[in-house]
């Protein structure tokens, strides 16, 4: 769980003598090994407030890559855990920009620092007096950190319940909690606030909900744009966005960011028309923001590909997409384990990844059952093909 931070820590570690302590206490290593003889040197220079400054240093250790601008960031470790990444945040905000936003859940700021660069007035609530001190100080440094062109617009923080309106005339945005009883949930009904309290606080108003990728939206009823995001290959989030925040048409949209700032985008209203084709010498698994947002074909229609089978989510083509990962079939078999075993070891396969999708197969226990000794790697894509369980030997390549 973390130090529990209190108001008063806050205050110190924004402090000139907490900022002096910070400074201090980065300088230890600060890991497993060290934990005690770290804790024992700060205990000794700075008493009670060890707690505090040990956990901010390792907090803002942890937050490098998720939030590459916030090294004099203040966190808790939940705030941390569902603080959305900034590649992730920017996105959201290019798409609101010129607005005026009220972030209902906003915590610590993750989000905000991102909408204040390109929205005119930002208000920012939340019900944890803690982490609305926390967002002041972030909100704070990302400003004296922000490029003078940037022109950062009016903000504003103030406590108050995400599920009772207390603005008006803005766009709201909400982040609720996605764990319950201490375990992730999908559950609408179980969310921090409830998902059904806020679609009906705000049903008004223009709304932008994130949410867990994995929740049902089907069960929703949600008449507006579902729109999930993947950061470097991971999926990040889905966004509920209301029908005035989206175009006329579009229910799903996969945005696929990169670190470097390149994304690609599509909609269930871009093309799917694809040929149904034997497979081609390449097989390509789509972007899990693709998968998750049920945009396969159009994926596929955009890059000139075919499904292995209707049913399942890999593709297949003569070439692979510019910047996407592909596997060069070089074989293809019945889904038995002798007969793969037998392949592998005339190959002299050594390592091998195993893609399943279709089929029930663990990949971990029927790596160990092959009993691979060889030197060359190989990537195994197994899956199903009508009612066929199929096999394909391939050589993976990054395009």
């Amino acid at each position: 769980m973390g130090y529990r931070f209190g108001r008063d820590d806050v205050a110190y570690l924004g402090s000139a003598a907490g900022r002096a302590a910070l400074t201090g206490v980065d300088r230890l290593e600060l890991t497993s090994a060290t934990h005690l003889r770290d804790l024992e040197r700060v205990r000794r220079d700075h008493g009670d407030r060890a707690a505090a400054l040990i956990d901010t240093v390792v907090l803002r250790r942890r937050a490098r890559a998720k939030l590459p601008g916030a090294r004099d960031w203040l966190f808790t470790d939940d705030a941390l855990q569902q603080a959305t990444p900034s590649a992730v945040a920017r996105h959201r905000a290019a798409r609101l920009a010129g607005r005026a936003v009220h972030d209902v859940t906003c915590s610590i700021g993750a989000e905000l620092a991102e909408l204040v660069r390109v929205c005119p007035a930002v208000l920012g609530s939340d019900l944890d007096p803690v982490r609305l001190d926390m967002a002041a100080h972030n909100l704070a440094s990302a400003r004296a950190g922000a490029e003078p062109a940037a022109a950062p617009g009016a903000v504003a923080l103030l406590r108050a319940d995400a599920t009772v309106p207390v603005s008006r005339d803005t766009v709201v945005i909400a982040d609720p909690a996605r764990r319950a009883d201490g375990k992730r949930t999908y559950d609408p009904a179980r969310l921090q606030p409830p998902l059904p309290d806020l679609l009906t606080a705000y049903a008004d108003r223009d709304l932008a909900v994130k949410s867990a990728p994995g929740l049902d939206f089907d069960r929703l009823g949600w008449d507006g744009e579902i729109e999930v995001v993947s950061l470097d290959g991971a999926v990040r989030e889905a966004c509920l966005w209301s029908p005035g925040l989206t175009q006329p048409g579009v229910t799903r949209r996969a945005t696929v960011l990169r670190g470097a700032g390149a994304h690609d985008t599509l909609t269930d209203a871009d093309p799917d028309d694809i040929a149904e084709r034997p497979p081609g010498d390449w097989i390509v698994d789509p972007d899990g923001a693709v998968v998750r947002a049920g945009l396969v074909r159009h994926y596929a229609a955009r890059h000139g590909l075919w499904q292995l089978d209707p049913h399942i989510a890999y593709l297949t083509g003569d070439t692979v997409p510019a910047g996407m990962r592909g596997f060069r079939v070089e074989d293809r078999l019945p889904l038995h384990e002798k007969t793969l075993r037998q392949e592998l070891s005339r190959r002299d396969c050594g390592s091998l990844e195993i893609l399943v999708r279709g089929v029930d197969v663990d990949p971990d226990a029927l790596r160990k059952r092959l009993k691979l000794k060889g030197r060359t790697p190989y990537t195994l894509v197994l899956t199903r093909i009508g009612r066929t369980g199929t096999a394909f030997l391939c050589t993976a390549h990054a395009a």
